[in-house]
């Protein structure tokens, strides 16, 4: 209902491969309670039971990996400056997290969704085009601090 007629939106989420499985127990106890991964299949059916269009679906298989790599050699080269704020526990949690997050999106089953919606099929383009010509139309343009 948050959603005009005309609206849509975009969902970027980190989800599973394959069917629904449980949450890591080391993740749920020491870095996200209560969170969950959810596999596409669910995705899927909650959009579907809400009568809304999936008009794209792109799956970022290794993007994330690399951000998790760059945030690791980020903390790594931070890490007193951390350990200042932080005890030593929490510096190898977050190393094995961070460690063990980019092996998983590497090689194992989590990727990155984002999932075009619409409550009418006929909300966006047939393809991808017009989202090269809104970038081309206004590269250069910068966002200024203050906005």
């Amino acid at each position: 209902s948050l959603l005009k007629e005309d609206g849509v939106a975009l969902l970027h989420t980190i989800g599973r491969a394959g069917p629904p499985g449980a949450t890591n127990a080391w993740l749920a106890k020491y870095i996200f309670p209560g969170g969950y991964t959810p596999a596409l299949s669910e995705m899927m059916a909650a959009i579907e039971k809400e009568n809304l269009w999936v008009t794209d679906i792109e799956a970022l298989r290794l993007h994330y990996a690399g951000t998790l790599r760059h945030w690791r050699e980020r903390f790594a080269a931070n890490r007193d400056e951390i350990l200042d704020l932080y005890d030593e526990r929490f510096c190898r949690m977050w190393e094995f997290y961070l460690t063990g997050c980019e092996l998983s999106f590497r090689r194992m089953d989590q990727l990155v969704f984002q999932i075009q919606i619409a409550r009418r099929r006929d909300a966006v383009p047939l393809t991808r085009g017009y989202i090269e010509r809104w970038e081309d139309l206004h590269r250069g343009e910068t966002v200024s601090a203050a906005a």
